[in-house]
Order: structure tokens, then C-alpha cells, then sequence
């Protein structure tokens, strides 16, 4: 009888900084071909994303965050990164969410938003907000398909180019944005 693959979480640490920033990475590489310059994500993303992830995992606050690591089968697949804003009117930012291209569509992106939704409530949160990057077209299907609504759009700065970021939100109690 076969069993099916165990797909768990667990905390991040300081010492899973290199993995982070190489899952991010390797789903910037996939997930915004098209969308950012080849040179950038052929390049230095991967330092670029190093740096940050060193940056924010040692940075002071980290009691209003959390970054959680999908593991299926002891391999890390996926992580999400969700920090309170006490001077965000649009609530608890879900910073990132990726799954490794080979493991998107199996439930991964499910349980890092059911997670990052269950943290923010042990916060005492009322809504979250995430940004996703304009044409990112299988991303805001996935934000919509899960109940997160459009609440504004800004322009961002990324791999050397002028973007749009979209804004969307989720309301954790239910009510309408």
C-alpha cells in the first residue's frame, strides 16, 4: 500500500537564511520570466535575494514575524513570511509565499496561507495584505481563488525596472473590504 508524501511546516531560524533566499530565488527565475529583465533573474537575483534574506532574518522585530518552511518528505519545497505593521492600515503583511515550481498545484500555497491566516489571528489581526507583481497571472488567480480582493495598485521598483505592485487583502473576519 502506498502512503501518500507527508507535507508538514516548520520555523524558520537564522540558520535556514541560505535556503530561503534559494527557494526565493529559484521561484523569482520561474514565476517572473517575462515580467523582470533575463539579465536580473539570470544574474543577480541570487545574490540580491541572499543579502535581504540575510538582512531580514537577523533583523531586530523578529517577534512580529514568522517564516515558515513546507517541507514534503524532509525536502523544503516552500516558504511564507508574514510580519505585523502596527503603521499599516491594510493589517498583517503576508510578505512572501513561494513554492518550488515542480511542487506548485499539490497543496503547498494552501498551507502556507492557511498558516500565515492562523498566525495573524494569534496576533489579534483582523485583515491581511500581500502585494503581487501586475501580470503575475497564476499568482492572482491563486490570491482571487482563495478570497483575496483588490485593493489598490503602486508602483515598485524591481531588478532594475519600473513595476506595478497590486495589493490585495484578506479580511479574516469575514467582512467585505
Amino acid at each position: 500500500m502506498q502512503t501518500a508524501p507527508a507535507l508538514s511546516l516548520r520555523t524558520a531560524t537564522v540558520a535556514d537564511t541560505a535556503l530561503i533566499a534559494s527557494i526565493h530565488t529559484t521561484s523569482w527565475r520561474a514565476t517572473y520570466r517575462g515580467l523582470l529583465p533575463d539579465a536580473f533573474l539570470d544574474g543577480e537575483v541570487a545574490q540580491e535575494r541572499a543579502d535581504w534574506w540575510q538582512a531580514r532574518m537577523r533583523a531586530p522585530g523578529g517577534e512580529r514575524r514568522i517564516v515558515l518552511i513546507a517541507v514534503l518528505d524532509d525536502e523544503p519545497i516552500g516558504f511564507v513570511c508574514v510580519e505585523r505593521q502596527p503603521e499599516s492600515a491594510w493589517g498583517v503583511l503576508l510578505d512572501n509565499l513561494h513554492a518550488l515550481p515542480g511542487y506548485q498545484g499539490i497543496g503547498v500555497g494552501k498551507l502556507l496561507m492557511r498558516a500565515a491566516k492562523d498566525w495573524a489571528r494569534t496576533q489579534g489581526e483582523t485583515q491581511l495584505h500581500l502585494y503581487v507583481l501586475e501580470g503575475n497571472m497564476p499568482a492572482i488567480g491563486f490570491y482571487e481563488r482563495q478570497g483575496w480582493q483588490f485593493a489598490g495598485a503602486e508602483p515598485d521598483r524591481m531588478g532594475g525596472v519600473d513595476i506595478t505592485a497590486l495589493r490585495y487583502v484578506y479580511r479574516l473576519d469575514g467582512a467585505g473590504v
